[in-house]
């Protein structure tokens, strides 16, 4: 199969050039609320987030929509939330990355968070793949693909994205 990157460049300029704005309005939302993933066992997803990646742990109680199910929630900084459902007693199966499904969440820290945090994942024995010296990614235990980011909210590898 060859691709043609001059044609998939030249479509993401008509993109940019039709639908990003001189002057970008407003956006009409408030900011991300949470983002949901799931775990097969809350003390395990606890224990990953809150000691190794240092996001606390700011509730948790009983999900509305499932008797029994625990919804859960990691403070990620400037106000952002990562939730967490468990299903006791519903065989979801592994997780599994698939087209259109989630790729992975990244979450900014400072570059000395950044630094003590990939320590912290190799004293641990957390596989993981350090790209352009700012990315890290891994998996959580349930295998959702995750990113620590050294660059700034609003930026990305020294462009500005917002």
């Amino acid at each position: 199969m060859t691709i043609d990157y001059a044609a998939i460049e030249a479509r993401r300029a008509d993109i940019r050039d039709r639908y990003l704005l001189a002057h970008r309005p407003s956006s009409s939302a408030r900011g991300l609320h949470h983002f949901a993933l799931l775990s097969s066992d809350v003390e395990r997803t606890v224990r990953f987030y809150q000691e190794l990646l240092e996001f606390p742990l700011t509730e948790i109680f009983e999900n509305r929509d499932y008797k029994g199910s625990s919804h859960f929630f990691f403070d990620i900084g400037n106000g952002n939330l990562l939730a967490f459902f468990d299903f006791p007693g519903l065989d979801l199966g592994p997780y599994r990355e698939v087209l259109g499904g989630l790729h992975h969440i990244a979450v900014s820290v400072d570059p000395a968070t950044w630094e003590r945090l990939r320590g912290k994942l190799e004293t641990a024995g957390v596989p993981h793949q350090v790209e352009s010296g700012a990315s890290v990614y891994f998996r959580d235990p349930d295998g959702a693909r995750l990113e620590l980011l050294a660059d700034p909210l609003g930026e990305m590898y020294g462009s500005r994205v917002l």
